[in-house]
């Protein structure tokens, strides 16, 4: 490691408060710093992938309103706005972080950001390409962001002119355009909706670089903002599959409470996520990119990226393989799960190439076995390395990630097989099945038919 990869440039207010804080507590800048930092990635490494406050309520767990998202397994998230216009940078400056919190991590005003709507005009946008990638991909619904914690709204908003149709000269309601063609291509629309974080509002949260954090007046602004939106979002686009809250911080129960409460008296089967907060919702959400090390008997779900990054940021070409993203897939529902894996649109209205081209392959797996992703619940096999397991009544589907040399599957613990067949052999051809003791033994071929995931159907007695 050189000395430059050793040093860190703090900005001018981190670097105030670390040198307060040294002083007040008599210790080196640099040791506190280091104290810090490692303390910060102990944190998130012990962090649960699924925080409580971000839990499902105990009376969701039997509702038959989710049955649709239980049997959906993979959806698309969409992070768009104006975050896509700067594109990771600003001022000839590479911002680290997400794409879109460049307003924050960049301290951008209000006065300067705004002034990225004059310029938002995605003459590329088609919201049927855009359905249709999703459907092709295999994924059964679409969470968009329909305002994101810059305050900026894609939907036209009776509430303020901050939107695609008052402030742009687009001036088109995107998700008017995107709710006609789910219904017709048969995917659930859902809306993203950032109720906490707001920068751009002065009384919403996250922003005091603008505003003065102590004066503001958060429960006036959940209450005639906030629920103001929410509803033109639940009466103005026809059913919405579910409400994608955002990053709850410091709402009380009450405000939590009072969101559910609004979004099932105008949609009664519209659900919402567990990030209204102070474990409401009607399923969990785990921590960004997060997945459980076994099955976890809630439902809940995993928003993940295909690179670093959910606004697009042109310079982060970290995709994940399709093999890796059909492996999470398929790791999540193995463990009760559903994947929200999500798409950075660019500021022309165009899904990038690398993430329609592993959405397409995973879709092309989807469409051989999809029966062992959909609609299924976590199987008996959990905590191995080489394969993962779902199951419906009466069949268990055996992953198989590492195809075993000579193509003999040696499962221990599970009783009650009676047959076996390779789930993408059209065919149907028998696989031979026997005990040795307490372990079963698949006869399967000697080489892996799919090299990223061999779905084994075991037919189990009742």
């Amino acid at each position: 490691m050189t000395e430059k990869d050793r040093t860190i440039i703090l900005d001018e207010a981190l670097a105030k408060r670390f040198r307060e804080m040294a002083q007040a507590q008599g210790v080196e800048m640099s040791d506190l710093v280091n104290f810090v930092l490692g303390r910060a990635l102990e944190w998130g490494r012990s962090r649960p992938a699924i925080d409580e406050e971000r839990g499902q309520r105990e009376e969701a767990r039997a509702d038959p309103r989710l049955d649709w998202w239980r049997e959906a397994r993979f959806g698309m998230f969409i992070h768009w706005g104006l975050y896509a216009i700067p594109a990771g940078e600003w001022k000839g400056k590479r911002i680290p972080g997400i794409g879109e919190w460049i307003m924050k991590r960049a301290q951008i005003p209000v006065a300067e950001y705004e002034q990225l709507a004059a310029q938002f005009n995605p003459v590329k946008f088609n919201a049927a390409e855009w359905v249709s990638i999703a459907k092709r991909a295999g994924q059964k619904y679409v969470v968009i962001t329909s305002k994101h914690h810059d305050g900026f709204c894609l939907f036209k908003s009776e509430a303020g002119d901050y939107n695609m149709v008052d402030a742009t000269p687009f001036g088109r309601d995107v998700i008017a355009e995107l709710a006609e063609e789910c219904a017709k291509q048969g995917i659930k629309l859902c809306f993203y909706y950032s109720q906490t974080q707001d920068w751009h509002h002065p009384n919403g949260d996250g922003n005091d670089w603008d505003y003065d954090e102590a004066t503001k007046d958060f429960a006036g602004y959940v209450e005639t903002y906030v629920k103001a939106q929410v509803r033109e979002l639940l009466t103005h686009y026809g059913p919405i599959g579910l409400i994608w809250f955002d990053t709850p911080k410091h709402m009380t129960a009450e405000q939590s409470q009072s969101l559910l409460e609004l979004v099932h008296e105008l949609q009664p089967d519209c659900l919402v996520s567990g990030r209204v907060g102070n474990s409401m919702g009607d399923y969990a959400s785990a921590g960004d990119n997060r997945i459980p090390d076994r099955a976890v008997n809630i439902d809940w779900e995993t928003p993940a990226t295909i690179n670093d990054t959910w606004g697009w940021k042109y310079y982060d070409h970290n995709w994940k393989s399709t093999e890796d993203l059909v492996r999470k897939l398929v790791d999540i529902v193995s463990k009760g799960g559903n994947y929200l894996l999500n798409v950075g649109p660019t500021a022309e209205g165009l899904i990038p190439q690398p993430s329609v081209d592993r959405l397409l392959g995973m879709g092309e797996w989807l469409q051989v076995n999809g029966e062992a992703v959909y609609g299924t619940v976590p199987g008996p096999i959990q905590g191995v390395d080489w394969c993962r397991s779902t199951a419906k009544p009466g069949k268990v589907y055996l992953h198989v990630f590492d195809w075993p040399e000579g193509g003999q599957i040696r499962v221990t613990g599970l009783g009650g097989v009676t047959g076996a067949c390779l789930l993408g052999d059209t065919a149907g051809q028998p696989l031979a099945v026997r005990y040795e003791g307490d372990v079963l033994v698949v006869a399967g071929p000697a080489e892996a038919p799919d090299a990223i995931d061999t779905v084994v159907v075991l037919t189990v007695e009742p």
